[in-house]
């Protein structure tokens, strides 16, 4: 967690609360990090951040959607923002796919 949230404060994004949700808690078996927060301005954020060797595939990118789905009922509230900071090869047309849903994409190899 410590890692996301410098990485965060690199990018100028602070927040009034900042909880991780495990994947478990909301039916996932994904192997990703899952972060909710409250901005300064009082809406939700949500933060995900996704570490493997292959590639994230569009498929891959529709299931990250679904979870934030998930994540919106879990927590009972509508999500404002939704960053994710992917360090695994990405395609060209799941990073178009996330960012055509509004998603910020951080993508580091």
């Amino acid at each position: 967690m410590k890692k996301v949230i410098d990485y965060l404060q690199k990018k100028n994004l602070i927040f009034k609360s900042f909880t991780e949700i495990k994947p478990k808690e909301i039916g996932s078996r994904k192997k990703i990090e899952c972060y909710v927060g409250v901005d300064l301005k009082g809406f939700y954020v949500l933060m995900l951040s996704l570490e493997k060797k292959s590639r994230v595939l569009s498929k891959e990118a529709e299931e990250l959607m679904q979870l934030h789905q998930r994540i919106e009922k879990y927590i009972d509230s509508a999500i404002k923002k939704k960053y994710i900071l992917i360090k695994a090869p990405l395609c060209s047309k799941a990073k178009a796919l996330l960012l055509a849903q509004g998603w910020r994409v951080w993508h580091e190899v």
